[in-house]
């Protein structure tokens, strides 16, 4: 017989209709990978930008994004969650921080080809995760630039700056 241990009563985060997580990959050949996941997955991307695609995937729902950055030494960019609107980050910000979690706010950032508001927050092991809503489309890929606070507490030093999460 398993024991548990009670977890402090909290709201959970609600995933709301048409509402995906979200896997951020850097690939080496965005091309290649369309390729894969479209097979993988039997749909095609809902964006394509050079050097870049995102798939808005049903079944699992899904939002697999690609990037392409051969340089990259993790193929793991970031981690989200696309919720349904701005009152979803405020709320779901509030919360974070009412459990004493560091949070990163950022509103009406263009990233991904998309103007987003958008909460960070990473996890015990530096994994940055986003709880975002798309408010607009956009022609460029953009960049959120995350604090300088936030980047260096992810990576455990005080000398890294600001930089692009999708980059």
């Amino acid at each position: 017989m398993s024991s548990t241990t009670p977890v402090a009563e909290t709201k959970q985060l609600t995933v709301p209709v048409g509402g995906r997580v979200q896997l951020a990959l850097n690939v080496k050949d965005v091309d290649e990978a369309v390729a894969f996941y479209s097979r993988l997955f039997g749909v095609e991307p809902a964006k394509r930008r050079p050097g870049y695609a995102n798939f808005a995937i049903e079944q699992p729902p899904l939002k697999l994004v690609l990037l392409e950055n051969a340089e990259a030494t993790d193929r793991l960019n970031h981690l989200g969650v696309e919720v349904e609107s701005t009152d979803v980050v405020t709320a779901t910000t509030q919360r974070l921080a009412n459990q004493g979690m560091t949070t990163d706010v950022e509103d009406e950032v263009t990233c991904c080809f998309a103007v987003q508001d958008k909460v960070w927050v990473d996890d015990p092991d530096g994994a940055a995760w986003e709880i975002y809503t798309v408010l607009a489309d956009a022609t460029e890929m953009g960049g959120t630039t995350r604090s300088a606070e936030a980047e260096a507490e992810a990576e455990g030093d005080s000398s890294v700056g600001g930089a692009c999460a999708c980059r």
